[in-house]
């Protein structure tokens, strides 16, 4: 690695930065550059006259102004202060009027193609970087819609600038404080920013002020709206402070009486007094209709509730979940576990071509939806367990044939992972919504004896730097492995490479604890060389020739075999 020629070394989500004479570049300094790639998730890469800087939030091709914010060690941290002339990447106009300064559709400028492009290059990066040996690499997938896709959208109430006037919408790029109007989002259908901008003209007129998160005072929080894709029914939810009191009935009139492509199915009031910056519910009231709406995805039937988890694009999570199906392939006589199961909406889909499906869940309420939504498509086959996936897998009987992972953004549990891992099975999907986190967990994967096969992308979030990934991995075979003949005598040994994988008083703790079950030392060594595990003599020989030797009951064989199977020595 030459530092004084200025080499960038690139790993995974990490950029490190070597150039010329970076001494010179000082903390808090302010400088000008231009982008020269962008790595995922937008980490821009911008050339100065001394070295490297990461900055965040531009496209490939933008010549910016910056300032360093870190600088340690080599490395150097940037942040955007103005975009001085554009990409050649940017070839139309902003489609909102708060774009640039909303950071929610930092690519819109770029035709839909030249996003797909960009990113699918991203997340073939990282995959090269980390996959050994030869993968099919399938490109990206395109969303349904482009435009309009998001069924559900979070704004909050506050200003733009300090003692301003009541704003609803999204908050200022870099900014905590900053809320800027939402008036035409393009995420969103236009029913919904018809509500936002009925709301905001609403609570404008009354006087009505937001909660001031430093003063904690206030009434005004939130506006979520729900609206499904499928069947065009709205959900609308006001959150509030308790601090005051107001009528809301004529807001919610108001409402009902806007003219849109949908219908409104329910108004809620939600109360939350929380300190933190989150949309939670204390109590909820209803204003008008009910309380959920239904949504379809690939002919099922899917109710949604205001904290619902669903994807957010429905149109592309039809697509993710057919190649899901398409991976998994025929999976008649298969158990599949589906793991960080949300609510089931991966069981479901595969139900139709798996034997069970056993979805584990953390969240307890996503539990109850996925069992109320299976009932609701009367799915038979799928089981839905609440827990953390690390504890709960203790409590399942039946072993997968095949694993379905769909985790959280940050990835699988270091803990997690292995115990996923020793099950195993010949083929796991995993499902990530940040690659960052897929390669991590692929590396340790590929550790443990799995190849990754395919690997596809699917963009469910248009015009934002994020996407959505799946990986194919099956279990490495002994005739895929290059490998060498040796001849070895098996009384040279002392212990062969099945027994290392347990100890004998790892057997019998594990038999005691799971059947209730006491065995022997003698009872193990019988078990193990009915399975064709090689023991010395000493184990399985009477004391003496005269000597009954009593032989293993069948239930404890039973118990024995199955600590055997889980220590993946038979």
């Amino acid at each position: 690695m030459e530092d004084d020629r200025g080499t960038l070394l690139y790993r995974c989500d990490r950029l490190f930065y070597y150039g010329y004479g970076r001494r010179n570049m000082k903390k808090g300094g302010t400088y000008e550059g231009v982008v020269e790639k962008v790595a995922f998730p937008n980490k821009g890469l911008v050339r100065v006259e001394d070295g490297y800087v990461s900055v965040k939030n531009v496209i490939p091709g933008q010549r910016i102004r910056f300032y360093v914010k870190k600088k340690r060690k080599g490395k150097a941290d940037g942040q955007l202060l103005e975009v001085l002339e554009g990409s050649p990447l940017e070839e139309r106009p902003p489609v909102c009027g708060i774009f640039p300064d909303c950071g929610g559709c930092l690519y819109q400028t770029m035709p839909y193609g030249a996003q797909l492009a960009l990113k699918e290059a991203q997340v073939k990066e990282l995959l090269d970087g980390v996959i050994q040996g030869s993968y099919t690499f399938e490109g990206i997938r395109r969303s349904p819609e482009e435009f309009g896709y998001r069924n559900k959208m979070e704004f909050s109430f506050g200003d733009a600038e300090k003692d301003g006037p009541l704003t609803l919408g999204l908050h200022r790029k870099g900014s905590w404080h900053d809320i800027l109007t939402a008036g035409d989002c393009k995420l969103v259908h236009k029913d919904v920013t018809d509500i936002l901008n009925c709301t905001l003209a609403y609570f404008t007129e009354k006087g009505v002020g937001y909660y001031h998160k430093m003063r904690q005072m206030g009434y005004l929080r939130h506006l979520m709206v729900r609206r499904s894709s499928a069947m065009g029914e709205i959900l609308v939810n006001l959150v509030t402070t308790t601090q005051e009191q107001y009528d809301l009935m004529p807001w919610a009139e108001r409402l009902c009486a806007l003219p849109l492509e949908g219908r409104i199915a329910g108004i809620l009031h939600i109360l939350n007094d929380s300190v933190s910056d989150v949309v939670q519910s204390d109590e909820t009231r209803l204003l008008y209709g009910q309380d959920h709406f239904y949504e379809r995805l690939l002919g099922l039937t899917f109710k949604v509730t205001p904290f619902s988890f669903f994807q957010p694009n429905p149109k592309a999570a039809e697509v993710l979940y057919g190649l899901v199906r398409e991976y998994l392939g025929d999976a008649g006589g298969m158990t599949v576990y589906d793991l960080y199961s949300g609510t089931g909406t991966i069981a479901q889909a595969v139900a139709a071509v798996a034997k069970e499906v056993i979805g584990v869940e953390i969240v307890e309420e996503a539990v109850e939806a996925a069992r109320e939504n299976a009932a609701l498509n009367g799915i038979e086959n799928c089981r839905f367990l609440a827990g953390d996936v690390l504890k709960a897998l203790d409590e399942i009987v039946e072993r997968p044939d095949c694993i379905i992972l769909d985790p959280p953004r940050d990835g699988i549990h270091p803990k997690a992972l292995p115990k996923i891992l020793a099950y195993g099975v010949e083929k796991i999907i995993y499902i990530s919504c940040k690659p960052t986190s897929l390669v991590r967990d692929l590396a340790v994967m590929q550790e443990w004896g799995y190849a990754v096969e395919r690997c596809v992308c699917v963009d469910q979030f248009v015009h934002t730097p994020h996407v959505e990934s799946i990986a194919l991995l099956s279990k490495l075979k002994s005739n895929k492995l290059k490998h060498i003949n040796v001849e070895l005598e098996m009384d040279e040994l002392d212990l062969t490479a099945a027994e290392s994988k347990a100890t004998y008083e790892e057997i019998r703790d594990y038999v005691l604890e799971h059947s209730g079950l006491k065995v022997s030392s003698l009872y193990i060594a019988q078990v193990k060389q009915k399975c064709g595990i090689i023991e010395r003599e000493n184990y399985i020989l009477p004391k003496s020739e005269n000597s009954r030797q009593p032989k293993c009951p069948p239930e404890k064989e039973k118990a024995i075999r199955d600590a055997l199977e889980h220590f993946h020595m038979i």
